[in-house]
């Protein structure tokens, strides 16, 4: 007889339940919405911002399906297009520049499902639309800037070895120091050659002067655009956080070139202000002489700066630059001596220990402001009174009003500037309607492609054919499911692979069925057909669907992309088919045939 224990129905049963209830988010679809989220991310979005947007939303009679909180920022839902960008203009005009509003969609699903996990797909770019950008790094401007910065660097050394010199100019990525004597040019040769080995320094003299001429090895400026290009795809995925992108996609192309894909987002001039974003840090002196009340004026000295405080007032910096971002290490969230008030500790590298080392023995009881750069504005955290010489190279940055906010400024710390500027050389918008397309084609070529290999599969094998049929549909869903749960990217070629499971899927129903067939015709009785016949195929399907997996596996590990997102549905439909076609087809002969203990026929 053919009988499964009841512990394998009861786990058919459960599975069958969590496949359907992880799948069902899937077929709520997407609404729009507005994001809001503070421009600085230092702050946070809390209740007291969401019950400002109820009250601008209700009195511009804007009506929204729902708002709630989402991480640092929040979301209102709208019934239509036309409403969400109302709803942005309202929004925008009354939360004022703190924030972003950026237009986006979200899904629809009941929220008893979310509250399970059970949440839909992510769609890629080209099933939900949204912008992509094709960004390429100046990378002349990456050499510039390590330029001036080793022009700095080449000051401090040569004051600090007391080794006089004219000038130091820079040319394009060139740096030039020239001398009065050619002892002093040989001596500064000597000692900036020993401490910067990525330099080649080549000598010049002149009637009555003498210079040396530094510039990066092929090597090195090979490495200092790798790693502007590298800085600034973190950067960039830092900026894109604050969107809420469902899966981003932000990979490198080329030796300068970055693409961004953001699925979901609408607003193009957001995402563009986003992504063109930045935030650094720089150390300077504070202008003690300045007067308070000329400051409130916007009256600033001469050679200084005002910029606004973390308590609400204003300061007067000077417009020296003692050290900057470019000198940070690390940087890491704690807390100061007393353990009471949160703080960022900083690393500093060799020479900017050395330069803040120098800076504080000669400023001592004198204030020096902390700056945190954002979007051209410039706020400082902390000005604190100069104790003390500082060595060591670990700086400590108090005034952070919580343990988040500091979390978040040493984010911006290690990884908050571009460290070259971009400039974006193609954008396409993929609107929802053309995305909405693209799912009806992909599901509509699934169905299609289902419903003949179900009209085949009954023909030609009858009840069997039916029982095949229901556990590719099973598949269909364990697979859906999975890529629920997983949170998985669905693309078309995703689309496509899925076609491709459910055709590659019946082929082990296929095999169960003909070996049923020639145990029938070999003389045996009804039971043990089906019991030979699916135990006897089960080792050829094995043999199959590894074969198979192993190409997916490669396919995953050499790819890329849309390769990679193909693979990985390829991959799961392999697994979730070899469980459905054997387990569950078998399920439902057992059920039906298993117990008749005189059967003299099948329907196959």
């Amino acid at each position: 007889m053919n009988r499964f224990p009841l512990w394998k129905y009861i786990l058919i049963g459960f599975t069958l339940v969590v496949a359907f209830l992880y799948t069902l988010p899937n077929f709520f679809g997407e609404v729009p919405a507005v994001q809001v989220s503070p421009v600085r991310t230092t702050e946070q979005a809390d209740p007291a911002l969401l019950a400002r947007m109820e009250g601008l939303l209700r009195d511009a009679n804007v009506a929204y399906g729902g708002i709630e909180m989402a991480g640092n920022s929040i979301k209102a839902r709208f019934a239509s297009t036309d409403l969400q960008i109302k709803a942005k203009d309202v929004l925008e005009k009354g939360l004022g520049e703190r924030y972003t509003v950026a237009l986006n969609l979200v899904s629809a699903s009941p929220a008893w499902l979310s509250s399970i996990n059970a949440l839909p797909m992510y769609l890629g770019l080209d099933l939900r639309g949204g912008v992509h950008f094709l960004l390429e790094v100046d990378m002349a401007a990456a050499l510039e800037k390590s330029a001036i910065r080793y022009q700095n660097d080449f000051r401090s050394e040569l004051r600090s070895a007391k080794i006089r010199y004219s000038r130091i100019s820079r040319e394009g990525n060139a740096v030039s120091v020239h001398f009065a004597t050619r002892d002093q040019r040989d001596a500064a040769v000597d000692k900036l050659g020993s401490l910067f080995g990525d330099l080649t320094f080549a000598t010049a003299d002149q009637d009555e002067s003498f210079s040396l001429t530094a510039r990066l090895k092929p090597e090195a400026e090979t490495q200092v655009q790798s790693f502007a290009l590298q800085q600034n795809i973190t950067t960039l995925r830092n900026r894109v956080n604050e969107l809420g992108v469902a899966e981003p996609v932000i990979t490198q192309q080329g030796a300068s070139r970055v693409v961004v894909q953001l699925p979901g987002v609408q607003d193009t001039a957001k995402a563009k202000d986003i992504l063109g974003r930045t935030a650094t840090l720089e150390i300077r002196m504070v202008d003690e002489l300045a007067d308070p009340a000329a400051l409130e004026r916007g009256q600033a000295p001469f050679g200084t700066d005002i910029v606004a405080s973390r308590d609400g007032g204003l300061i007067a910096v000077k417009k020296d630059v003692v050290l900057t971002g470019d000198s940070i290490t690390n940087a890491a969230p704690g807390f100061d001596q007393t353990s009471a008030q949160a703080a960022v500790h900083i690393n500093l590298d060799g020479k900017g220990a050395r330069i803040f080392k120098d800076v504080t023995r000669e400023n001592v009881n004198k204030r020096m402001a902390i700056l945190l750069i954002e979007k051209g504005r410039a706020e400082a955290i902390t000005a604190p009174v100069i104790r003390e010489e500082i060595g060591g190279g670990r700086v400590q940055i108090t005034g952070m009003e919580t343990a988040q906010e500091a979390s978040d400024v040493a984010l911006l710390l290690r990884a908050g500037a571009l460290a070259a500027p971009m400039q974006i050389i193609e954008e396409r918008t993929v609107g929802p309607s053309m995305g909405a397309e693209n799912i009806e084609k992909g599901f509509n070529a699934n169905i299609w492609g289902f419903f003949a290999v179900v009209i085949f599969m009954v023909i030609y094998y009858r009840v069997f054919g039916l029982f095949s049929s229901i556990a590719l549909a099973i598949n269909g869903f364990f697979l859906i499911a999975l890529l629920s749960m997983m949170q998985a990217t669905l693309t078309l070629p995703g689309m496509a692979a899925i076609a491709l499971t459910l055709g590659m899927a019946i082929d082990a129903n296929v095999l169960i069925n003909e070996r049923i067939r020639e145990e029938l015709r070999n003389g045996a009785t009804p039971q043990a057909a089906i019991s030979a016949g699916y135990d006897r195929a089960w080792g050829t399907i094995l043999d199959a669907n590894i074969t198979t997996l192993i190409a997916g596996i490669s396919l995953f590990w050499l790819g890329s992309g849309p390769v990679r997102g193909f693979a990985v549905v390829l991959c799961l439909g392999i697994l979730t088919s070899m469980f459905s076609a054997v387990t569950v087809s078998r399920a439902m002969a057992n059920l039906t045939y298993g117990r008749q203990a005189r059967l003299t026929k099948l329907s196959i």
